[in-house]
């Protein structure tokens, strides 16, 4: 590996659409990015509820180096045996202390070249966990004991405690990927001391629907303000997420492009003025 790394960074798998369409499109990604290091986020690739052995296994299969988790993780009793003992699927770190698995992880190159992936869980409309912030101090002290190639999944509700965290983060990590909302922001960009960031990367499945919910549900649970049972939305299945291409010699980043594929049809009004 030479000083530039390009990382390719995968939003939320949601089901079976979502799993169906990273393993299709993928491997497609990672040549069109000439990625060597991907990250993908699967805390709803088990029918929108954390994960499972097998996919886990699919997803290591195709390409993957680190998933990534979220608050949904806990919702699956499968998933916690994996969190206990797989190194390479991570859960935020801020969860108090007693809870399975890890917050960050490091993966090794044949160069010796290391980069480690660290997971954060915001509190604003979500779980009064610990602090984020904090939580990425502490980690930061032993993280850069071995790297500066960094890269944070920030799961997160909040647009401003995401946006919050990019400018307590700025410069002492490669990459900031906001995960979570399901819907990719149009905010991509260098901040001013180096660090790669993006609001929110995006959901990986169906896009008919509600952010993977099926629209049905989803309206019923809105208008009559009760509960109704999580049925997955199908259809209109897309890959979303971000390349960053960082310069390990600093942990800087130099690029980020983040995508939707298939694209989006453009409107009428946009085809007709074409």
């Amino acid at each position: 590996m030479n000083n530039k790394l390009s990382v390719l960074f995968i939003g939320d798998i949601v089901g079976e659409p979502g799993m169906n369409c990273v393993k299709e499109l993928l491997p497609e990604l990672i040549q069109k990015y000439k990625a060597e290091f991907v990250v993908i986020n699967g805390e709803n690739a088990d029918k929108g509820k954390g994960l499972t052995d097998k996919e886990v296994a699919e997803l290591f299969e195709i390409g993957a180096h680190i998933i990534t988790t979220g608050n949904h993780i806990w919702d699956n009793w499968k998933s916690k045996p994996i969190l206990a003992s797989n190194p390479k699927v991570i859960r935020p770190l801020n969860y108090p202390p007693g809870n399975v698995g890890l917050g960050y992880t490091f993966h090794t190159f044949e160069d010796g070249q290391q980069i480690c992936v660290l997971q954060l869980q915001g509190r604003t409309y979500m779980q009064t966990i610990d602090c984020p912030f904090r939580a990425a101090d502490f980690a930061l002290k032993a993280i850069h004991e071995k790297t500066k190639n960094i890269i944070v999944d920030f799961h997160a509700d909040a647009t401003a405690e995401k946006i919050a965290m990019g400018w307590h983060l700025d410069g002492r990590v490669s990459a900031i990927m906001g995960t979570h909302t399901h819907v990719q922001t149009a905010d991509a960009c260098i901040l001013p001391n180096g660090t790669a960031y993006i609001t929110d990367v995006g959901m990986t499945g169906p896009y008919n629907s509600v952010v993977g919910l099926k629209k049905e549900i989803a309206l019923k649970r809105l208008i009559h303000q009760i509960p109704y049972k999580y049925e997955m939305g199908d259809g209109d299945a897309r890959i979303a997420g971000a390349n960053v291409i960082v310069d390990t010699t600093t942990g800087q980043a130099l690029k980020i492009e983040s995508f939707v594929q298939p694209e989006f049809v453009k409107s009428v009004f946009e085809q007709f003025e074409s």
